[in-house]
């Protein structure tokens, strides 16, 4: 009886038609999120590794302020900096666009979540890869670009599918940047993560429950992953 009930709940929460936008718009932000942490994470990764230039320091505690600082506090920060009196005041006025309270604020709030997962296991991976092996691509001749893409990238493709996992993974469930930047708008801005709070708000606890499990199974595959891959026991 009671595995009877718990699929009637399932099949009551994951076929409402409610939930199809929030599941659209939060896979096209995790695919959106996963480009630019392949670019851009990986560029930055790479950067870091580069000791001595001016401003590193700077760019290392941008990358890493989502590690630390309440997500609420950098959303309002956020919120603060790209609001009509900041910088989303200019770009609307001159680009006729802007990032609150829109699907770009809500994929702006995955991306620097999930930024700091990616670019730190990349900058340790290619920090840690002995020196001879660009010198020597060097000594043939070889430029920056091709060093990175056929001798460094290789060479750290564990630490950037590692890295890539856990960014998504963190991205997928975020709530309290996203909240601010997007602000939580039905049928614009409500991620699946915004549909457990928005369930839980209004006391929907068994659709709160569906929800918090499928992305607990994700959370669960990705961990699962990640060990197979260092060879630790599941």
């Amino acid at each position: 009886m009671g595995e009877t009930a718990l699929g009637a709940s399932l099949a009551a929460v994951l076929g409402d038609p409610a939930l199809a936008f929030p599941l659209a718009l939060s896979l096209r932000i995790a695919l959106a999120t996963l480009a630019l942490h392949a670019t851009l994470g990986i560029a930055l990764g790479w950067a870091l590794a580069r000791r001595g230039w001016w401003g590193r320091g700077l760019v290392d505690l941008l990358v890493m302020l989502p590690m630390v600082f309440p997500p609420i506090v950098l959303g309002f920060a956020l919120l603060m900096a790209l609001g009509r009196r900041g910088l989303g005041g200019w770009l609307e006025a001159h680009l006729g666009f802007g990032f609150i309270f829109t699907e770009a604020g809500v994929w702006l709030a995955s991306v620097i979540v999930g930024l700091p997962l990616i670019v730190k296991p990349v900058e340790a991976a290619i920090a840690a890869l002995p020196r001879h092996l660009a010198e020597a691509a060097r000594t043939l001749g070889h430029g920056e670009a091709v060093i990175f893409a056929r001798v460094i990238l290789p060479n750290i493709a564990g630490a950037v599918g590692a890295g890539l996992l856990m960014a998504s993974a963190r991205s997928l469930g975020e709530v309290g940047v996203t909240l601010m930047l997007g602000g939580n708008i039905l049928g614009r801005t409500n991620t699946i993560s915004l549909e457990i709070y928005n369930a839980v708000t209004v006391g929907e606890f068994r659709r709160a429950l569906v929800l918090s499990g499928l992305l607990g199974i994700v959370s669960i595959a990705v961990l699962v992953v990640l060990r197979r891959r260092a060879g630790a026991p599941l």
